[in-house]
């Protein structure tokens, strides 16, 4: 560590600062290799447990000896080889599933203690990590799926995200941060990784520098999700590719030192930013990365909201990807190793997650793709799947999160086929479930968002949601706004059926969804349920 830790000073440092500062985080990891791998479950102390988010695991609901692990795709993007790896760990330690998070990483279920240091080595071997998928720390960066290939990028990021990941990854000077710090780097004009909602983000742009264009970011500071929604501020800067590592080590170097450390509600960034204002946290970022050139032309257009469904041409000739649905992100050990396999004979050896929670097969000769859609796994991984099966993004929920308060895979699973069999839609409709406040499902920026909730009944107290509409990052953002009624979870499916048919009788020609919410307003909404 070769920074002075500051806010050791502070006689208010919640219960997690303390832990951190009598123990690192990253300390757990050989922790967990020598001890707890051999002598089990039990040995376990409520100190560590806290700190194997840094591992990478979680405790999973109920505490009975399981845990979730997560795996750190950048930008999404895996060769088969690692895909291969992935898949095993699936059988071997994950009863036979993996998982697509909402930030393109790789999860298990299931997972015991005495089985972590083989996986891993495993991972290790081929390349990947586990290590700070979770914990006060960054996380996983976020980038365009399609980087390298897009025909739509000012330029391939890939190697960027590589550096900046590579700096940050066990690296003790930024281990102990107030709370997770996420990062989101692309030069897609279609927002492809979600910047406004990103503790840090760079989005394509090109100034006019001594003459000539040159192309680069913009950067956007304190977004994020969770029970406090902020969308991130753009600040007035001009980031050069070959400054975005310094740029990304000044931002984080603000909030390790300046960021709260008293409630953990309120310790992410956005806290900070929102204080402080963009103008003050442009001049502080300034001191540690020297004079930077003011903002050039903004080159985000749209966003794709991360889909991908279908055959597209890549920028190479006579080359296309394919988009898959994996419905609610779940994908079987012998579905990946198929996919593996179809990407090596086919493709560029390459598969890539998307922050739907999807998966994309790249570098397939344009001749190959008549027969290869032919392909069972193509019927069983559809790259047209139906509207609602398509469009549905679910969060673990209770069924092995502590947090979750009701489940949500097999409720959403039961709504997308009622919806399926009643609706025909020629618009798709982005259905987002989430199973608390945390919003890992991330419901305020789908068009139609379901958060857990109960109801008191005379008897009982049931398992509903609240019903939330019209999130959307398009034209700068705008998260999803609150019905404030709260629907049993069995009559969830009669509800949105009358909404969306409501939309289908109402909109306009060409209108989506979240236009018509726009223009109708959510208490048109309320007065028809």
């Amino acid at each position: 560590m070769s920074y002075e830790a500051i806010w050791t000073k502070n006689q208010r440092l919640n219960e997690v600062e303390i832990i951190k500062l009598e123990k690192d985080g990253l300390d757990v990891i050989e922790t967990i290799i020598d001890k707890y791998s051999k002598e089990g479950y039990a040995s376990i102390t409520p100190e560590d447990m806290n700190r194997f988010k840094w591992a990478g695991v979680y405790e999973q609901k109920p505490r009975e000896g399981y845990f979730m692990m997560r795996v750190r795709i950048n930008s999404g993007i895996m060769t088969s080889e690692q895909a291969k790896v992935l898949a095993g760990i699936a059988k071997d330690y994950g009863r036979g599933i993996a998982n697509v998070s909402t930030r393109g990483a790789i999860q298990f279920h299931w997972v015991q203690i005495e089985d972590l240091p083989s996986i891993y080595e495993r991972l290790e071997a081929c390349g990947l990590s586990p290590f700070e998928a979770c914990g006060d720390c960054p996380r996983t960066i976020v980038g365009n799926p399609l980087a390298g290939i897009d025909k739509d990028e000012l330029m391939d990021t890939t190697e960027l995200v590589e550096e900046v990941n590579n700096f940050f990854l066990l690296n003790r000077d930024f281990s102990n941060l107030p709370r997770k710090f996420k990062i989101s780097i692309s030069a897609s004009i279609h927002n492809a990784a979600h910047a406004q909602i990103n503790d840090l983000a760079f989005t394509p742009a090109v100034k006019n520098i001594d003459g000539k264009d040159v192309i680069g970011f913009h950067v956007w500071v304190g977004g994020g999700l969770s029970a406090s929604p902020h969308l991130a501020q753009k600040l007035d800067i001009f980031v050069k590719p070959k400054d975005v590592l310094k740029v990304a080590e000044g931002v984080c170097t603000i909030f390790r030192d300046y960021g709260y450390r008293e409630k953990r509600t309120r310790a992410r960034l956005k806290f900070l930013v929102a204080d402080w204002g963009s103008e003050k946290f442009k001049d502080k970022l300034i001191e540690f990365t020297g004079d930077m050139p003011t903002s050039g032309e903004d080159k985000l257009s749209t966003w794709n909201a991360s889909y991908y469904f279908g055959v597209h041409p890549q920028n190479e000739a006579v080359k296309s990807y394919i988009g898959v649905s994996l419905p609610l992100g779940e994908i079987t050990h012998d579905q990946l190793l198929e996919l593996s396999d179809v990407s090596e004979k086919y493709g560029d050896s390459k598969i890539r997650t998307t922050l739907s929670q999807n998966l994309i097969i790249t570098g397939i000769s344009d001749e190959n793709i008549p027969s290869l859609l032919e392909k069972d796994i193509f019927k069983q991984l559809s790259p047209s799947p139906s509207i609602f099966t398509g469009y549905t993004v679910s969060c673990t929920g209770k069924e092995f999160c502590n947090l979750a308060i009701v489940e949500t895979k097999e409720r959403a699973r039961e709504v997308i086929k009622y919806l399926d069999s009643k609706i025909k839609l020629d618009t798709p409709i982005r259905i987002h479930f989430t199973g608390c406040p945390n919003s890992c499902g991330q419901k305020h920026i789908a068009d139609i968002s379901l958060q857990g909730a109960l109801v008191k009944t005379e008897n009982s107290c049931d398992e509903a949601f609240t019903l939330w509409l019209g999130g959307t990052l398009n034209n700068g953002g705008q998260f999803a706004e609150n019905l404030n009624c709260r629907v049993k979870s069995t009559e969830v499916h009669i509800v949105l059926e009358k909404i969306i048919n409501f939309f289908q009788e109402n909109k306009l020609e060409k209108e989506n969804f979240n236009e018509f919410i726009g223009r109708v307003g959510i208490d048109e909404i309320r007065n028809i349920i």
